[in-house]
Protein backbone atom coordinates (compact mmCIF):
# COMPACT_ATOMS: atom_id res chain seq x y z
CA UNK A 1 0.00 0.00 0.00
CA UNK A 2 1.58 3.17 -0.65
CA UNK A 3 2.21 5.44 2.32
CA UNK A 4 -0.24 8.43 2.67
CA UNK A 5 0.37 11.59 4.65
CA UNK A 6 -0.94 14.76 5.26
CA UNK A 7 0.72 18.31 4.86
CA UNK A 8 -0.36 21.63 5.60
CA UNK A 9 0.84 25.38 5.02
CA UNK A 10 -0.39 28.64 5.48
CA UNK A 11 -0.25 32.28 4.02
CA UNK A 12 -1.82 35.44 4.97
CA UNK A 13 -2.93 38.57 2.96
CA UNK A 14 -1.22 41.76 2.89
CA UNK A 15 -3.68 43.21 5.31
CA UNK A 16 -2.32 40.63 8.17
CA UNK A 17 -0.87 42.76 10.68
CA UNK A 18 2.56 41.14 10.60
CA UNK A 19 2.60 41.61 6.90
CA UNK A 20 1.74 45.29 6.96
CA UNK A 21 4.81 45.98 9.33
CA UNK A 22 6.36 43.62 6.64
CA UNK A 23 5.54 45.89 3.89
CA UNK A 24 6.16 49.63 5.81
CA UNK A 25 9.68 47.62 6.17
CA UNK A 26 10.13 46.92 2.74
CA UNK A 27 8.70 50.28 1.60
CA UNK A 28 11.27 52.17 3.28
CA UNK A 29 13.99 50.16 1.97
CA UNK A 30 12.83 50.54 -1.84
CA UNK A 31 12.30 54.42 -1.34
CA UNK A 32 16.00 54.35 -0.04
CA UNK A 33 17.40 52.09 -3.09
CA UNK A 34 15.41 54.00 -5.29
CA UNK A 35 18.12 56.87 -4.99
CA UNK A 36 21.05 55.43 -2.78
CA UNK A 37 21.56 51.95 -3.67
CA UNK A 38 24.43 51.57 -1.98
CA UNK A 39 22.53 52.11 1.10
CA UNK A 40 22.58 49.50 4.11
CA UNK A 41 19.17 49.31 5.62
CA UNK A 42 17.83 46.95 8.44
CA UNK A 43 14.19 48.08 9.29
CA UNK A 44 12.07 46.44 11.95
CA UNK A 45 8.24 47.81 12.12
CA UNK A 46 5.89 47.74 15.01
CA UNK A 47 1.82 48.06 14.20
CA UNK A 48 -0.52 48.26 16.50
CA UNK A 49 -3.86 49.91 17.52
CA UNK A 50 -3.29 53.43 16.11
CA UNK A 51 0.52 53.89 16.21
CA UNK A 52 3.55 52.14 13.92
CA UNK A 53 6.85 52.47 15.24
CA UNK A 54 9.69 52.30 12.50
CA UNK A 55 12.80 51.19 14.27
CA UNK A 56 16.64 50.07 12.87
CA UNK A 57 19.79 50.41 11.64
CA UNK A 58 19.69 52.66 8.72
CA UNK A 59 22.94 54.31 6.72
CA UNK A 60 22.56 56.38 3.63
CA UNK A 61 23.13 59.36 1.87
CA UNK A 62 19.98 60.26 0.97
CA UNK A 63 16.65 61.17 2.70
CA UNK A 64 13.22 59.48 2.96
CA UNK A 65 10.19 60.62 4.58
CA UNK A 66 9.50 57.31 6.48
CA UNK A 67 6.00 58.61 8.16
CA UNK A 68 4.67 59.84 4.94
CA UNK A 69 6.19 56.39 3.64
CA UNK A 70 4.14 54.75 6.69
CA UNK A 71 0.74 56.50 5.68
CA UNK A 72 1.09 55.33 2.26
CA UNK A 73 1.56 52.16 2.63
CA UNK A 74 -1.34 51.56 5.18
CA UNK A 75 -3.72 53.18 2.98
CA UNK A 76 -2.91 51.53 0.10
CA UNK A 77 -3.41 48.17 1.51
CA UNK A 78 -6.91 49.59 2.55
CA UNK A 79 -7.14 50.44 5.97
CA UNK A 80 -8.43 53.93 5.82
CA UNK A 81 -11.20 54.38 7.92
CA UNK A 82 -11.18 54.48 11.33
CA UNK A 83 -14.38 51.62 11.87
CA UNK A 84 -11.54 48.91 10.08
CA UNK A 85 -9.89 49.96 13.45
CA UNK A 86 -6.82 51.34 11.86
CA UNK A 87 -6.77 54.26 9.16
CA UNK A 88 -3.51 55.35 7.28
CA UNK A 89 -4.18 59.28 7.44
CA UNK A 90 -4.71 59.41 11.47
CA UNK A 91 -2.48 56.77 12.77
CA UNK A 92 0.61 57.70 15.03
CA UNK A 93 3.95 57.49 13.53
CA UNK A 94 7.36 56.51 15.77
CA UNK A 95 10.56 56.24 14.83
CA UNK A 96 13.78 55.19 16.26
CA UNK A 97 16.11 54.68 13.78
CA UNK A 98 20.36 55.20 14.16
CA UNK A 99 23.09 54.15 12.10
CA UNK A 100 24.33 51.19 11.28
CA UNK A 101 27.02 49.63 13.58
CA UNK A 102 30.73 50.67 12.67
CA UNK A 103 31.74 46.97 13.68
CA UNK A 104 29.02 45.71 11.38
CA UNK A 105 30.33 47.87 8.17
CA UNK A 106 33.75 46.96 8.68
CA UNK A 107 33.40 43.56 7.58
CA UNK A 108 31.12 44.32 5.14
CA UNK A 109 32.92 47.01 3.58
CA UNK A 110 36.18 44.93 4.07
CA UNK A 111 36.00 41.08 3.86
CA UNK A 112 38.47 38.97 5.61
CA UNK A 113 39.59 37.57 2.66
CA UNK A 114 40.48 41.09 1.36
CA UNK A 115 42.44 41.73 4.84
CA UNK A 116 44.00 38.11 4.79
CA UNK A 117 46.10 36.42 2.02
CA UNK A 118 43.36 34.00 1.05
CA UNK A 119 40.71 34.11 -1.60
CA UNK A 120 40.35 34.42 -4.95
CA UNK A 121 41.94 37.67 -5.30
CA UNK A 122 38.89 39.24 -7.35
CA UNK A 123 36.55 41.74 -6.60
CA UNK A 124 33.87 39.53 -4.96
CA UNK A 125 36.37 38.76 -2.16
CA UNK A 126 36.59 42.66 -0.75
CA UNK A 127 32.43 42.58 0.11
CA UNK A 128 32.14 40.10 3.52
CA UNK A 129 28.80 39.15 4.52
CA UNK A 130 26.42 41.12 7.10
CA UNK A 131 25.76 38.91 9.42
CA UNK A 132 26.31 35.09 10.26
CA UNK A 133 23.73 32.35 10.31
CA UNK A 134 22.43 29.47 7.99
CA UNK A 135 20.73 29.80 5.04
CA UNK A 136 18.38 27.39 2.53
CA UNK A 137 16.62 27.33 -0.38
CA UNK A 138 14.10 25.01 -2.36
CA UNK A 139 12.00 23.91 -5.07
CA UNK A 140 10.85 20.55 -6.29
CA UNK A 141 8.61 18.76 -8.98
CA UNK A 142 5.48 17.36 -7.20
CA UNK A 143 3.07 17.30 -9.80
CA UNK A 144 4.48 18.13 -13.53
CA UNK A 145 0.90 18.24 -14.35
CA UNK A 146 0.54 21.43 -12.48
CA UNK A 147 2.61 24.74 -12.88
CA UNK A 148 3.98 25.56 -9.53
CA UNK A 149 6.98 27.64 -10.42
CA UNK A 150 8.64 24.85 -8.49
CA UNK A 151 7.08 25.17 -5.30
CA UNK A 152 5.75 22.63 -2.63
CA UNK A 153 1.87 22.92 -3.64
CA UNK A 154 0.66 23.17 -0.21
CA UNK A 155 2.30 26.53 0.19
CA UNK A 156 1.80 27.58 -3.47
CA UNK A 157 -1.68 27.15 -3.33
CA UNK A 158 -2.21 28.68 0.02
CA UNK A 159 -0.96 32.38 -1.14
CA UNK A 160 -2.69 31.58 -4.42
CA UNK A 161 -5.80 31.92 -2.43
CA UNK A 162 -4.49 34.68 -0.03
CA UNK A 163 -3.62 36.77 -2.97
CA UNK A 164 -7.35 36.02 -4.19
CA UNK A 165 -8.97 37.01 -0.93
CA UNK A 166 -6.95 40.43 -1.57
CA UNK A 167 -8.13 40.73 -5.36
CA UNK A 168 -12.39 40.21 -5.06
CA UNK A 169 -11.60 42.71 -2.13
CA UNK A 170 -10.62 45.18 -3.83
CA UNK A 171 -12.41 44.44 -6.62
CA UNK A 172 -15.31 44.59 -5.05
CA UNK A 173 -16.65 41.42 -6.03
CA UNK A 174 -17.03 40.41 -2.20
CA UNK A 175 -17.28 43.88 -1.15
CA UNK A 176 -17.76 43.50 2.70
CA UNK A 177 -14.49 42.13 2.89
CA UNK A 178 -11.96 43.94 5.60
CA UNK A 179 -8.03 44.15 4.44
CA UNK A 180 -7.15 40.80 7.05
CA UNK A 181 -7.09 37.64 6.32
CA UNK A 182 -5.87 33.99 6.69
CA UNK A 183 -5.39 30.70 4.32
CA UNK A 184 -4.63 27.34 4.93
CA UNK A 185 -4.46 24.21 2.64
CA UNK A 186 -3.59 20.56 3.77
CA UNK A 187 -2.71 18.35 1.13
CA UNK A 188 -2.58 14.36 1.19
CA UNK A 189 0.54 12.99 0.02
CA UNK A 190 1.14 9.47 -1.44
CA UNK A 191 4.83 8.07 -1.66
CA UNK A 192 5.57 11.77 -1.52
CA UNK A 193 3.27 12.72 -3.84
CA UNK A 194 0.05 15.22 -3.62
CA UNK A 195 -2.95 13.62 -4.55
CA UNK A 196 -5.85 15.23 -3.12
CA UNK A 197 -6.69 18.50 -1.28
CA UNK A 198 -8.00 17.45 2.34
CA UNK A 199 -8.81 20.67 4.03
CA UNK A 200 -8.92 24.18 3.20
CA UNK A 201 -9.01 26.73 5.54
CA UNK A 202 -10.13 30.81 5.13
CA UNK A 203 -10.07 33.07 7.79
CA UNK A 204 -11.31 36.43 6.36
CA UNK A 205 -12.24 39.92 7.96
CA UNK A 206 -15.47 40.86 7.24
CA UNK A 207 -17.89 44.32 8.24
CA UNK A 208 -20.25 43.56 11.17
CA UNK A 209 -23.38 41.62 10.67
CA UNK A 210 -22.50 39.59 7.47
CA UNK A 211 -23.85 35.88 8.15
CA UNK A 212 -20.85 33.15 7.82
CA UNK A 213 -23.25 30.12 6.62
CA UNK A 214 -25.50 31.96 4.13
CA UNK A 215 -23.05 34.72 2.57
CA UNK A 216 -19.53 34.70 3.05
CA UNK A 217 -18.74 30.84 2.84
CA UNK A 218 -20.90 30.56 -0.34
CA UNK A 219 -18.97 33.92 -1.84
CA UNK A 220 -15.39 32.52 -1.02
CA UNK A 221 -15.83 29.11 -2.41
CA UNK A 222 -17.20 30.33 -5.52
CA UNK A 223 -14.92 33.78 -5.85
CA UNK A 224 -11.84 32.42 -4.47
CA UNK A 225 -11.53 28.52 -4.02
CA UNK A 226 -13.18 27.68 -7.08
CA UNK A 227 -10.94 29.75 -9.05
CA UNK A 228 -7.76 29.27 -7.77
CA UNK A 229 -7.35 25.56 -6.88
CA UNK A 230 -6.52 23.23 -9.97
CA UNK A 231 -8.80 20.83 -11.42
CA UNK A 232 -6.32 17.86 -11.24
CA UNK A 233 -6.77 18.22 -7.16
CA UNK A 234 -10.06 19.29 -7.21
CA UNK A 235 -12.45 16.69 -5.28
CA UNK A 236 -15.82 17.10 -4.14
CA UNK A 237 -15.13 15.83 -0.79
CA UNK A 238 -12.83 18.58 0.14
CA UNK A 239 -13.31 20.01 3.56
CA UNK A 240 -14.37 23.67 3.88
CA UNK A 241 -13.91 25.62 6.74
CA UNK A 242 -14.30 29.57 6.96
CA UNK A 243 -13.91 31.57 9.87
CA UNK A 244 -14.15 28.56 12.14
CA UNK A 245 -14.79 30.99 15.40
CA UNK A 246 -18.04 32.18 13.73
CA UNK A 247 -16.79 35.89 14.03
CA UNK A 248 -13.93 37.87 12.44
CA UNK A 249 -15.27 41.52 12.48
CA UNK A 250 -12.33 42.78 14.46
CA UNK A 251 -8.55 42.17 12.87
CA UNK A 252 -5.72 44.06 11.93
CA UNK A 253 -3.32 46.27 14.06
CA UNK A 254 -6.36 46.48 16.23
CA UNK A 255 -6.69 42.80 16.83
CA UNK A 256 -3.36 41.95 16.51
CA UNK A 257 0.25 43.50 16.88
CA UNK A 258 2.35 42.84 14.07
CA UNK A 259 6.15 42.65 13.62
CA UNK A 260 8.35 42.55 10.52
CA UNK A 261 10.00 39.10 9.71
CA UNK A 262 7.47 37.06 12.00
CA UNK A 263 5.49 34.79 8.84
CA UNK A 264 9.57 33.52 7.49
CA UNK A 265 7.85 30.09 7.12
CA UNK A 266 5.00 31.95 4.98
CA UNK A 267 7.56 33.94 3.54
CA UNK A 268 9.69 30.58 2.10
CA UNK A 269 8.40 27.09 1.68
CA UNK A 270 5.62 26.81 4.33
CA UNK A 271 7.39 24.40 6.29
CA UNK A 272 8.72 22.14 3.49
CA UNK A 273 12.02 22.54 4.63
CA UNK A 274 14.68 23.93 6.92
CA UNK A 275 14.81 27.57 7.52
CA UNK A 276 17.49 28.93 9.53
CA UNK A 277 15.35 31.77 11.49
CA UNK A 278 16.22 35.11 9.59
CA UNK A 279 13.70 37.36 8.02
CA UNK A 280 13.94 38.74 4.70
CA UNK A 281 11.80 42.47 4.86
CA UNK A 282 13.96 45.24 5.47
CA UNK A 283 16.77 44.23 5.15
CA UNK A 284 19.27 45.32 1.95
CA UNK A 285 21.25 42.79 -0.22
CA UNK A 286 24.32 43.04 2.12
CA UNK A 287 22.34 41.06 4.98
CA UNK A 288 22.98 37.20 3.80
CA UNK A 289 19.87 36.39 5.57
CA UNK A 290 18.26 37.47 2.75
CA UNK A 291 20.18 37.69 -0.26
CA UNK A 292 21.76 34.47 0.29
CA UNK A 293 18.30 32.61 1.02
CA UNK A 294 17.53 34.60 -2.74
CA UNK A 295 20.50 32.25 -4.11
CA UNK A 296 19.94 29.21 -2.36
CA UNK A 297 16.51 29.25 -4.10
CA UNK A 298 17.77 30.11 -7.61
CA UNK A 299 20.63 27.35 -7.11
CA UNK A 300 18.23 24.57 -6.17
CA UNK A 301 15.42 26.04 -8.47
CA UNK A 302 17.91 25.20 -11.77
CA UNK A 303 19.06 22.05 -10.56
CA UNK A 304 15.22 21.38 -10.21
CA UNK A 305 14.68 22.31 -13.52
CA UNK A 306 17.31 20.87 -15.00
CA UNK A 307 16.29 17.35 -14.32
CA UNK A 308 19.48 16.83 -12.03
CA UNK A 309 17.31 16.13 -9.16
CA UNK A 310 13.18 16.34 -8.63
CA UNK A 311 13.19 17.83 -5.14
CA UNK A 312 16.15 20.03 -3.60
CA UNK A 313 17.23 21.57 -0.46
CA UNK A 314 20.22 23.98 -0.55
CA UNK A 315 22.27 24.76 2.51
CA UNK A 316 24.63 27.84 2.63
CA UNK A 317 26.14 29.19 6.22
CA UNK A 318 28.37 32.20 6.63
CA UNK A 319 30.79 33.73 8.77
CA UNK A 320 30.19 37.42 9.56
CA UNK A 321 32.87 39.82 7.64
CA UNK A 322 33.74 36.45 5.55
CA UNK A 323 32.67 36.62 1.93
CA UNK A 324 33.18 32.85 1.18
CA UNK A 325 30.10 30.61 3.04
CA UNK A 326 31.65 28.57 5.71
CA UNK A 327 29.25 25.44 4.16
CA UNK A 328 27.38 24.69 1.43
CA UNK A 329 25.57 21.35 0.91
CA UNK A 330 22.53 19.72 -0.78
CA UNK A 331 19.98 17.62 0.14
CA UNK A 332 18.66 15.69 -3.15
CA UNK A 333 15.69 14.07 -0.70
CA UNK A 334 17.09 10.91 -2.33
CA UNK A 335 15.81 11.82 -6.15
CA UNK A 336 19.64 12.94 -7.76
CA UNK A 337 19.95 11.61 -11.57
CA UNK A 338 23.81 11.63 -10.63
CA UNK A 339 26.01 10.64 -8.25
CA UNK A 340 25.07 12.59 -4.77
CA UNK A 341 28.64 12.64 -3.57
CA UNK A 342 30.10 15.11 -6.99
CA UNK A 343 26.75 17.31 -6.80
CA UNK A 344 28.05 19.65 -3.79
CA UNK A 345 31.36 19.73 -5.80
CA UNK A 346 28.82 20.82 -8.84
CA UNK A 347 26.81 23.20 -7.54
CA UNK A 348 29.76 25.02 -5.77
CA UNK A 349 31.54 24.81 -8.97
CA UNK A 350 28.21 26.50 -10.87
CA UNK A 351 27.11 29.25 -8.62
CA UNK A 352 28.82 31.90 -6.50
CA UNK A 353 27.94 32.71 -2.71
CA UNK A 354 29.87 35.14 -1.86
CA UNK A 355 27.09 38.06 -1.04
CA UNK A 356 28.77 40.61 -3.74
CA UNK A 357 28.48 38.06 -6.24
CA UNK A 358 25.26 37.36 -5.12
CA UNK A 359 24.35 40.57 -5.24
CA UNK A 360 25.58 41.53 -9.20
CA UNK A 361 24.04 38.38 -10.70
CA UNK A 362 20.97 38.49 -8.53
CA UNK A 363 21.03 42.50 -9.51
CA UNK A 364 19.62 43.02 -6.23
CA UNK A 365 20.72 46.79 -5.57
CA UNK A 366 16.88 47.77 -7.32
CA UNK A 367 13.87 48.91 -5.70
CA UNK A 368 11.95 45.47 -5.52
CA UNK A 369 11.97 44.89 -2.37
CA UNK A 370 7.98 45.90 -1.27
CA UNK A 371 6.66 43.47 -3.80
CA UNK A 372 8.18 40.23 -2.05
CA UNK A 373 6.52 41.50 1.41
CA UNK A 374 2.84 39.08 0.44
CA UNK A 375 2.52 36.46 -1.12
CA UNK A 376 6.01 34.56 -0.48
CA UNK A 377 9.27 36.00 -1.85
CA UNK A 378 9.43 32.31 -4.05
CA UNK A 379 7.68 30.94 -6.89
CA UNK A 380 6.14 34.23 -8.37
CA UNK A 381 6.22 34.47 -12.11
CA UNK A 382 7.51 38.18 -12.08
CA UNK A 383 11.30 36.98 -12.70
CA UNK A 384 12.28 40.40 -13.73
CA UNK A 385 11.43 41.72 -10.37
CA UNK A 386 11.95 38.10 -8.81
CA UNK A 387 15.29 36.91 -10.35
CA UNK A 388 15.92 34.47 -8.06
CA UNK A 389 13.12 32.53 -9.91
CA UNK A 390 14.79 32.56 -13.01
CA UNK A 391 15.69 28.96 -14.50
CA UNK A 392 18.17 30.35 -16.58
CA UNK A 393 21.26 27.83 -15.88
CA UNK A 394 19.40 25.05 -16.25
CA UNK A 395 19.80 24.01 -19.75
CA UNK A 396 23.85 24.57 -18.73
CA UNK A 397 23.71 22.21 -16.06
CA UNK A 398 21.52 19.34 -17.71
CA UNK A 399 24.42 19.69 -20.13
CA UNK A 400 27.43 19.34 -17.72
CA UNK A 401 25.40 16.67 -15.45
CA UNK A 402 26.18 14.39 -18.08
CA UNK A 403 29.73 14.04 -17.69
CA UNK A 404 29.01 13.24 -13.47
Amino acid sequence: MPRRSLFTSESVTEGHPDKLADRISDAVLDDIMATDPMGRVACETLVTTGVVLVAGEISTNTYVDVPSIVRREVNSVGYTRAKFGFDGDTCGVLTAIQEQSPDIALGVDTAYEAREPVGDGDAFDREGAGDQGMMFGYACRERPDIDTELMPIPIWLAHRMAERLAEVRKSGQIPYLRPDGKTQVSIVYEDGRPVAIDTILISAQHQSEVDIETLLKPDLYDHVVRTTVPEALWSDGIRFLVNPTGRFEIGGPQADTGLTGRKIIVDTYGGMCAHGGGAFSGKDPTKVDRSAAYMARYAAKNLVASGVVDRCEVRIAYAIGVAHPVSVSVDDRGTAKVDPQKLEIFVKDFFDFRPAAIIQNLDLRRPIYKATSSYGHFGRPDKDTFTWERMDRAEEIAAAARDL
